[in-house]
Formats: structure tokens, sequence, C-alpha cells
């Protein structure tokens, strides 16, 4: 990408995902040390309350690597990172709730999940070739070609924040469900709204991102038309 005066803009959202990255990583590294009374590990707690909620279509796997958790509702699979399947932390726990969560948004048919699932391919595709496309319109000085890169780079912003209502959703659902399992007490529920609450921020400062980078392109777009005329 060009490097020019629109970067400056760029920088509060670097600033705010950096910020947010630690967070996260402080809250987990705090209270994946802490383990809850109820001693049941993540995948356990993640199978219980989904059980207790009426969802039995759901299957809990290990996946791998740190902090990669994730429910794919097409596949119906709850994957639980390495360092949270086992685990019976308040950290652990949250985040294994906060997927079943999401779980229990196909169940129920929630309109963002729906959404965000079918304009998927689309956002791929969008984000693959928006920059390029967008570069070689400046380049050939042919302004459909620009605004084609910027129609695809805003499939980007909007998944970004059709995301924002998902990941808010899944973690009140989340508490919800590991309340009416009892599967943590009224102290440990502070821990999992901080882990839960500090990862919902690395979203926010992604789709913040995103719209910042939105504005450059367009910014970028409109110097590229001035110079022309």
């Amino acid at each position: 990408m060009f490097y020019d005066s629109t970067m400056l803009i760029l920088i509060p959202a670097l600033l705010l995902a950096f910020l947010a990255q630690a967070g996260m990583k402080n809250a987990y590294n705090k209270y994946s040390k802490v383990r809850t009374q109820a001693g049941i590990p993540a995948s356990q707690a993640a199978q219980k309350i989904l059980y207790d909620n009426g969802n039995n279509e759901v299957s809990v796997a290990r996946g791998q690597g740190t902090l990669t958790d994730h429910y794919d509702p097409r596949t119906q699979v709850l994957s639980l990172s390495e360092g949270v399947y086992n685990s019976a932390s308040i950290a652990a726990i949250g985040i294994a709730a906060h997927e079943a969560g999401h779980a229990m948004q196909k169940k129920e048919g929630y309109a963002p999940l729906a959404i965000r699932s079918v304009v998927v391919p689309a956002v791929n595709f969008g984000s693959m070739l928006s920059v390029p496309i967008f570069i070689l319109g400046l380049i050939m000085s042919w302004q459909p070609l620009v605004a084609a890169g910027i129609v695809l780079f805003s499939l980007t912003v909007a998944f970004a924040l059709i995301t924002l209502p998902v990941e808010f959703n899944a973690s009140r659902r989340a508490i919800a469900m590991l309340n009416g399992s009892g599967l943590i007490t009224q102290e440990e529920e502070k821990g999992v709204r901080k882990v839960l609450n500090a990862a919902a921020m690395t979203y926010v400062a992604s789709a913040i991102g995103a719209l910042l980078q939105l504005v450059r392109l367009i910014l970028l777009s409109r110097g590229s038309s001035s110079r022309r005329d």
C-alpha cells in the first residue's frame, strides 16, 4: 500500500489494536492460573452447558495452537485450543462458554450469525483482491477500478461490523449459561467477564481499523481524481 500522509489515519487503530491484544493477553494469563471451584475441564463444561440448553448437535474437539478456539457452524464442531481443552481455569471456562454461545446462536437462528456466515465467501474474495485492484486503478488512473477496490474492501468493513453483535451476544449467552449450569461462582463470574470483555475489545479494534482503512482508501481515491482534474 502507498505510504503517504494518509497513513496517519491508521495510527489510532494500530494503537488500539496493540492495547486490545495486550489487554487480552494479560486477562488470559491472569485467569488461566485461577482454577474454578467446580473444577470441570473446559471441554466438559462446554458440553454440559450445551446439553443443559437443549443443544445435543455440537461436538467438542481438541484443536491446536494458542487461543485458536472457535465454533464452526457448518460442521457443528466446537474446537478448543490446547491450553483450554483440559483446563478448569476461569479463562478456559469463559472461552469455552463463549464458543458454546455461538453454537446456541446457530441453533436458535440468531440473525447476525446467519448473515455473517452467508457473506464469508464474498468477504474472503474482497479482502484478497480489494487492495490490489485499488492500487491497479490508481496506477492506471482508471476510476471505475479504484471504485471497485473500495467496494470490495467495504465487504471487509461490513463483516467486521456484523461480527461485533455476534461476539457480544455470545459472551452474554456464555455468562448466562455458566450461571444457569452452576459452573461458576459470583466471584468467578467477574473473572470470566474480564476475559470475555478483553477478547471483545480485539474485535472492536479490528472494526475500527477496517473503517479507518476504508476512509484512507476513499481519501486516496479523491486525491487521485483531483490530480487528474
